[in-house]
């Protein structure tokens, strides 16, 4: 997949690296790992220190893909994996390239 900063957030998570970088849960800022499965609400990431479940609606997230890093919102990708593409569409209209 070539991802860019506008498709990453129609785009499938699984398999890439992630890091939280802000939110309300001051517990994970900073968790760093691959996403190994994702659900409407949470992404869960496997870290060196085991496996993390953390919220999408209350954290901000930067994806790594190919040496380049994306940062998203996570309500831009607050839903279903199958209907992010539908439902996603708004913020990707929104964010440039």
């Amino acid at each position: 997949m070539d991802y860019d900063n506008k498709n990453i957030v129609l785009s499938e998570l699984i398999g890439l690296r992630c890091r939280i970088v802000s939110s309300l849960d001051r517990k994970e800022v900073g968790i760093d790992g691959t996403v190994i499965d994702e659900t409407k609400n949470t992404l869960v990431i496997e870290t060196p220190g085991g496996t993390k479940r953390v919220s999408k609606k209350i954290s901000t997230f930067k994806f790594y893909s190919e040496g380049k890093s994306f940062t998203v919102k996570g309500e831009e990708i607050c839903f279903r994996p199958h209907e992010r593409i539908s439902k996603a569409m708004k913020f990707y209209r929104s964010r440039k390239v």
